[in-house]
């Protein structure tokens, strides 16, 4: 193996967290990879919002310009493909990519997103992201005072009723089968003035992605401009896990205030290791990281023995 394919840090995944990580290392002369395969879990969210000085651009124009910034630090080296495997080695790390490209590498930083499982309902994941949503401070100001519904049942449910109706009061939860919200739940909801659907739910009539109306099972609709949902997720890379990296009750890599994981010299940011996914906790978490990995590195440095 050349010494062009080896490193002092890799980071894998190079959309918001991964590049803010990239900044912090790079402006610390660190030499650096960064392995993306192109395929941020927002690809088809036309705008970005509640990130301040980028408010209202496309998902795309922001990662593409980050990337720009980041290539100016000459310490940093991109690679475009997809990483398929790793293992521990005697001075850290060997990275395998799809084209079975090697590199080799003292640290390791995974920025790698999580993957959403859609549910079994027509429709929804063309939906996804542009008229199915599912953070109102990232979409919840573009669809405020419109008829929309909330697609959840139980605890969660409850939650989106009370901090939806902030935005809009023309709000309707759909459970798509029986409700598990308790009586208590039920009867402040129906104060609220709040109805509760319990058809099941076949398919999201839309155009190009903009919902016009659910349709459910008996063939009724209900007519809306927006829905609320949470998807279940699943880590998009499974090498943390196959390195001993542990995950939480969510299905999160688990990590400490400073992106450490459990497993020595690997660390995790952005919607991997967190539910709070948006654009500006996944570039304030890639920066963490890479601020943290490069102080580690410099103790470690400092404490060798120049002799």
């Amino acid at each position: 193996m050349t010494n062009k394919n080896r490193f002092e840090i890799i980071i894998v995944g190079g959309s918001y967290s991964g590049l803010s990580a990239g900044m912090a290392l790079g402006r610390a002369l660190r030499n650096v990879l960064i392995i993306d395969s192109g395929q941020p879990c927002n690809i088809q969210t036309p705008y970005s919002h509640n990130f301040i000085t980028q408010d209202g651009k496309t998902p795309k124009k922001i990662s593409s310009l980050a990337k720009q910034q980041v290539e100016e630090y000459r310490t940093i080296k991109f690679y475009n493909g997809l990483a398929t495997s790793a293992i521990k080695t005697q001075n850290g790390f060997e990275i395998t990519t799809q084209k079975n490209d090697k590199f080799k590498t003292k640290k390791l930083i995974f920025a790698t997103g999580v993957k959403d499982i859609m549910p079994n309902i027509r429709g929804f994941a063309e939906c996804w992201g542009i008229s199915v949503i599912h953070c109102p401070y990232c979409h919840g100001y573009e669809v405020r005072k419109e008829k929309t519904g909330i697609l959840a049942n139980g605890d969660f449910a409850f939650h989106y009723a009370q901090l939806i109706s902030n935005w809009t009061k023309d709000l309707t939860i759909f459970t798509n089968g029986k409700s598990t919200l308790s009586q208590e739940q039920i009867d402040k909801i129906t104060k609220n003035n709040i109805p509760i659907v319990e058809k099941k739910i076949a398919s999201f009539e839309h155009n190009k992605g903009n919902i016009r109306a659910i349709v459910f099972a008996d063939n009724s609709t209900f007519q809306l401009k927006a829905i609320y949902a949470k998807t279940n997720v699943e880590q998009h890379c499974k090498i943390p896990e196959a390195l001993g990296c542990e995950l939480t009750e969510q299905g999160l890599l688990k990590v400490d205030m400073f992106q450490k994981t459990t497993v020595e010299d690997i660390f995790a940011c952005g919607d991997n290791a967190s539910p709070f996914r948006s654009i500006s906790y996944a570039v304030a978490t890639g920066n963490i990281a890479g601020a943290v990995l490069n102080n580690g590195m410099t103790e470690e440095e400092f404490k060798k023995d120049k002799c």
